[in-house]
């Protein structure tokens, strides 16, 4: 067994909406079926014995290794806690090539179980050893360092909740919420409107002080210091017990407190010191340490944190105590569990001695035993709800402290005996303010009741229950894709949105380009989804983007597909007819929002058999009105976008709009069938979006197919009294729509220009020259820059065979080079001829062209 691929499917895919990996996974024929392997599953079980079943449901043939080893990898993540069940094994037509699609969470877990899958295949094989927990642990251990920590993850959670889509920038805990100029962004607990010089103000705790007592709140008295001489000093001028901490630090670390002797002082000071060269030095207010979360103007949560410490038996020795709190599942390393293992180092062997016990003492039975004074969850303490006791003037204090220093999140620190009486009251005061606080004690705490708090954070970024989604329209089919995303571009613009389009010469937003290339994957729209100027996106989704990595969405409010007719690309990454084909075509129809629309080519009837798979509404568009699907769409009394002679009528019950194709010169009034198929379908989508009538008509009446426009799909020029056309027809399909949009208009002598793409079938090139032998005089056929895996002069014979029973074409020559065939039709051409010229190189060959007609 042989894995030759393997992909990350990131967005919702061929096979689900799941993210993915899709494995291509070779077999030999001895591995087709375990009943040819003796004794393997029993050696797999073995050493897997929760595997399962490892028969897909509703799999009634033979399991091979590749379902194996897609159990296997789905299993390995299962064991490792990852939320994971989604498993497919697929055959292709390659004898003992099999696609396994295994869902993940993490994207590098997910690769890594494959690596250990494909071990203990190989270990079962061979009756090697395989050692599971080692390879569980590794898994576990990768998955906690890398998914979101409880903060960002409880934020995300409750975004998904609401709707709101999510994506996360970098490995760490920076996530972008929402589309393109809806997006917030969160890193942890803070928020983007949060700024770096509030944040720098909330590190500086001194100055933090010092704005706080200017807001009248209460702060312990205390002073930076330079050394530990200077700290003792700074603990003489105090007059009493003291705390010590890094000026600049997070999440208690090297913070000491409750010292009362200058032994206790040094180490503290050194603690501190390992941390920050700035150390302060304050007075040790005695009571509970709470920690009040403020989100916005408001107190969200509150809790009580206990420092860490352990419960005397009068058997066991303060460290096998700390080992026996520590091996409480709840608590771990770091953030990812709701409680942290308590830290057994010098500060805390510094507070036994406080108490009389060293590491290796047994404290008596009953006796309460403090490895720490700080109360941080970050150093093994622990927490306990009292959102509900908090008084009103403390939570007005709390806000106060947070607007003060200017944090929208913000966990404000207080040492006080209750939260259930006013601070001044009681002596108590506000110790710290800190930015981005951890989450986890209020949504977890180790007593009391968890609180909701991503809930007010989501509240905060996204106000009366918004989604942070634009509208997004997605585009597809085989031909008319890009003529289609650029209209529907140009309608938004003119509706006043800021838009970005993706598609097959690049990526541009608000206007501009930004990328270039084919940029009709996951990727560019990803980009566009993330730019701020962006109020609206269409996005062009090609085959192969889809394939190699899935959507670049996670639902759209529109998807179009143009048509798939007789399909493009067949026989490449095992799509092999055009029903195949299809089922790929359909998965943005399948991520229709519900409250979105798919807008489907009812004269096509792989398009039609999408309708039942949309979430949302359909709405059928039409070259012909009696078109059966159209027929009973309208009938039923739902949306239909038809042509009725020289109109195009949007129809609900009765017509609601009537457009004249004489005023959308995209169609030449109408002359040019496929481009009024493009405009019915970019009409339908903007009456789906609740575009106004006035502006949908302004649009299309104002967008023409230029080489600026929409370049390499229909652009007419005229040169020497002829009339001539390039496009970038390269499938049998394109080829047809074109011969009849030709047909419709007035031509002399006739003559064509083409190549053919070298990654299509052999019938598939030759067809379109059968089509072009029986419309055009003279044939000029010229090869490819790229001939994507042909030999040389291999398209051009294909070609040529298509033109063998040609009934029209009299004159055929082969040119080897674009430019050069150009030049040949170009030369030959006299007033009142028609020149089609089928291009490759799209932009360089429109500038070619347009400086031949300049000069011409």
């Amino acid at each position: 067994m042989e894995i030759n691929r393997l992909r990350a499917l990131r967005g919702p895919n061929l096979w689900s909406r799941l993210t993915s990996f899709e494995a291509l996974v070779q077999c030999a024929d001895t591995e087709l079926s375990l009943g040819d392997l003796p004794g393997f599953e029993a050696r797999l079980r073995e050493r897997f014995p929760t595997i399962g079943a490892m028969r897909p449901v509703g799999h009634l043939g033979d399991i091979s290794l590749a379902h194996v080893l897609g159990f296997a990898a789905l299993g390995l993540q299962a064991e490792a806690g990852c939320p994971v069940s989604f498993v497919r094994c697929n055959a292709t037509v390659e004898r003992g090539v099999f696609q396994v699609v295994v869902e993940y969470t993490e994207e590098a877990v997910g690769r890594l179980a494959f690596e250990f899958a494909e071990q203990l295949v190989a270990a079962a094989l061979a009756d090697a050893a395989f050692d599971l927990d080692a390879a569980v642990a590794q898994l576990h251990a990768l998955d906690e360092d890398i998914r979101l920590g409880p903060s960002t993850g409880s934020i995300v959670h409750t975004a998904v909740a609401r709707g709101i889509p999510f994506r996360r920038l970098t490995d760490g805990s920076l996530v972008q919420f929402g589309w393109g100029s809806k997006q917030r962004r969160i890193q942890a607990a803070e928020v983007d409107s949060t700024s770096a010089i509030a944040e720098s103000i909330a590190q500086d705790k001194e100055l933090t002080k010092q704005l706080l007592r200017a807001a009248g709140a209460p702060t312990p008295d205390g002073r930076p210091v330079t050394d530990a001489d200077d700290a003792w000093a700074a603990m003489c001028e105090i007059g009493g017990a003291v705390v010590v901490k890094p000026q600049d630090g997070n999440q208690g670390k090297g913070v000491t407190v409750n010292i009362l002797t200058r032994d206790h002082l040094n180490v503290a000071y050194h603690a501190a010191r390992d941390y920050s060269d700035a150390v302060m030095v304050e007075r040790f207010s005695p009571g509970h340490d709470f920690r009040l979360l403020v989100v916005g103007n408001t107190l969200v949560a509150a809790a009580r944190r206990d420092p860490p410490h352990v419960i005397g038996d009068g058997v066991h020795t303060v460290r096998e105590l700390v080992d026996i709190v520590n091996a409480d599942p709840r608590r771990g390393e770091g953030h990812a569990t709701s409680l942290t293992k308590i830290r057994f180092d010098e500060i805390a062997i510094a507070r036994l001695q406080l108490q009389g016990y060293t590491p290796d003492a047994v404290p008596p039975r009953g006796a309460r035993v403090v490895l720490r004074n700080n109360a941080n969850l970050s150093t093994g303490g622990t927490a306990t709800d009292v959102t509900d006791d908090v008084h009103p003037e403390v939570a007005a204090r709390a806000i106060e402290a947070a607007q003060m220093i200017g944090l929208d999140i913000c966990g404000v620190d207080v040492v006080c005996e209750t939260v259930g009486q006013p601070l001044e009251k009681q002596g108590g005061s506000i110790v710290e303010v800190n930015a981005a606080p951890g989450l986890r004690m209020h949504l977890s705490p180790s007593f009391g009741k968890g609180r909701d708090v991503g809930q007010a954070v989501v509240d905060m970024l996204y106000t009366n229950g918004d989604n942070g989604r634009i509208p997004i329209v997605a585009v597809t089919g085989t031909n008319g894709k890009t003529t289609t995303v650029r209209l529907m571009a140009h309608l938004l613009t003119q509706a006043g949105y800021r838009t970005g389009f993706t598609g097959t010469e690049g990526v541009h937003v608000n206007g501009r380009c930004t990328d270039t290339g084919d940029c009709s994957g996951p990727k560019s729209a990803r980009n566009v989804l993330s730019h701020p100027e962006v109020d609206a996106a269409v996005l062009e989704c090609a085959r192969g983007g889809m394939l190699r990595e899935g959507l670049g969405f996670d639902m759209c409010d529109v998807a179009i597909v143009t048509n798939i007719g007789v399909g493009d690309h067949l026989g490449l990454n095992y799509i092999n007819s055009v029903e195949e084909l299809s089922v790929l075509k359909r998965v943005i129809v399948q991520n229709v929002a519900p409250t979105g629309t798919a807008v489907l080519n009812a004269c096509d009837p792989h398009t039609v058999a999408m309708a039942p798979f949309s979430p949302g509404k359909v709405v059928f568009f039409a070259s012909q009105a009696d078109a059966p699907a159209a027929a009973l769409h309208r009938a039923q009394g739902h949306c239909v976008v038809v042509r009725e002679g020289d109109d195009l009528c949007a129809v609900e019950g009765e017509v609601v709009h009537r457009l004249s194709l004489a005023r959308v010169p995209l169609t030449l009034a109408g002359a040019i069938p496929f481009q009024v198929e493009n405009v019915m379908a970019v009409m339908a989508a903007a009456w789906s979006l609740g575009v106004d009538w006035a502006v949908i008509d302004r649009a299309l009446e104002t967008f023409e197919s230029t080489a600026q426009s929409a370049p390499g799909r229909f652009n007419v020029f005229r040169h020497r009294g002829a009339t001539v056309i390039a496009d970038y027809g390269h499938n049998p399909d394109a080829i047809a729509a074109l011969v009849r949009a030709v047909e419709a208009m007035p031509g002399k002598r006739r003559s064509v220009v083409i190549s053919g793409a070298g990654d299509r079938r052999d019938d598939d090139i030759s067809a379109q020259t059968r089509m072009l032998g029986d419309a055009f005089d003279d044939v000029i056929l010229y090869e490819d820059a790229c001939q994507r895996g042909r030999a040389d002069g291999e398209v051009l014979r294909l070609l040529r065979e298509g033109l063998a029973s040609a009934t029209r074409t009299s004159r055929v020559d082969e040119i080897y080079g674009e430019f050069l065939a150009i030049d040949a039709a170009l030369e030959r051409l006299e007033a009142d001829d028609l020149c089609l010229i089928l291009i490759d190189q799209v932009d360089a060959a429109l500038a070619h062209i347009g400086q031949r007609v300049a000069a011409g």
